[in-house]
C-alpha cells in the first residue's frame, strides 16, 4: 500500500493572527468601554460638586461683582482660569449657570414658590438688597437663594437650561451622552455684605 504524503498546512497560514486580531479588537473595545464607563461615573459626582462648590462661594459674592463670580467658577472647576473640568470635556466654566431666586408669596392661595430674580431687576448692591428683604423678605426683587446648574452655552433666559452632552476621551464612537443638571440651591449669606454700607445709589 502506497503511503499518502502529509498535507501541506498553506491553509492554516495566517490562521492564528486573525483569530488574535479579532479577540485583541474584542479586549480592546472591552477596556475602553470600561474605561469610558468608570469616567462617566466619575463625571457624575463630580458635576455635583461642582455645583456645590460654586453655590456655596456664590452665597457670599454678589452678582455685580463680575471679577468674583468669574473666580468662583474658575475654582468650581477646579482651576485657577478658564478652560474645561479634568477628564470631563467639554464641560467648562461657560457652562456654570448661575441664577438668583426670590421666594414670592402667590396672592391667592398663600403658596410660596420660587422665582428667578431678572437681572434687570438685581438690587444694585448687597446692602440694598438686605434692606429690600427686610422690608418685604417675599419681594419678586428680594435675593433670597442662589441657583447653580450645569447648563449648555446657549441657554439665554434665567428658565432656559439646555443639558450638555459628553465628549468621550476615546473617541471610537461617540456616544454625546446627556449629562445630568446637577442642580444646587442654597441661601444667600453674606452675600459681599458689609457691616455699615449703604444702600445708595439707590435705584
Amino acid at each position: 500500500m502506497s503511503r499518502h504524503p502529509p498535507r501541506p498546512q498553506r491553509r492554516q497560514r495566517g490562521t492564528a493572527a486573525v483569530e488574535f486580531a479579532l479577540l485583541a479588537a474584542l479586549f480592546f473595545l472591552t477596556v475602553f468601554g470600561i474605561i469610558e464607563v468608570a469616567r462617566m461615573l466619575y463625571v457624575y459626582g463630580t458635576l455635583q460638586e461642582v455645583t456645590r462648590r460654586a453655590a456655596s462661594s456664590a452665597a457670599h459674592v454678589y452678582p455685580t461683582d463680575t471679577a468674583g463670580i468669574a473666580r468662583i467658577k474658575y475654582a468650581a472647576m477646579f482651576r485657577t482660569s478658564p478652560g474645561e473640568l479634568p477628564l470631563a470635556p467639554p464641560v467648562s466654566d461657560a457652562h456654570l449657570k448661575i441664577d438668583y431666586l426670590a421666594l414670592i408669596r402667590d396672592p391667592d392661595d398663600g403658596e410660596l414658590s420660587l422665582a428667578p430674580v431678572a437681572s434687570g431687576s438685581i438690587p444694585n448692591s448687597a446692602a440694598r438688597n438686605r434692606q429690600l428683604c427686610m422690608a418685604n423678605p417675599n419681594a419678586a426683587d428680594c435675593i433670597r437663594f442662589v441657583q447653580v446648574r450645569i447648563c449648555g452655552t446657549g441657554a439665554d433666559g434665567a428658565g432656559e437650561c439646555p443639558l450638555v452632552r459628553s465628549r468621550m476621551m476615546l473617541p471610537l464612537v461617540d456616544l454625546h451622552v446627556p449629562l445630568h443638571r446637577s442642580t444646587t440651591i442654597v441661601p444667600v449669606e453674606s452675600f459681599g455684605y458689609q457691616p455699615g454700607e449703604s444702600p445708595c445709589p439707590c435705584p
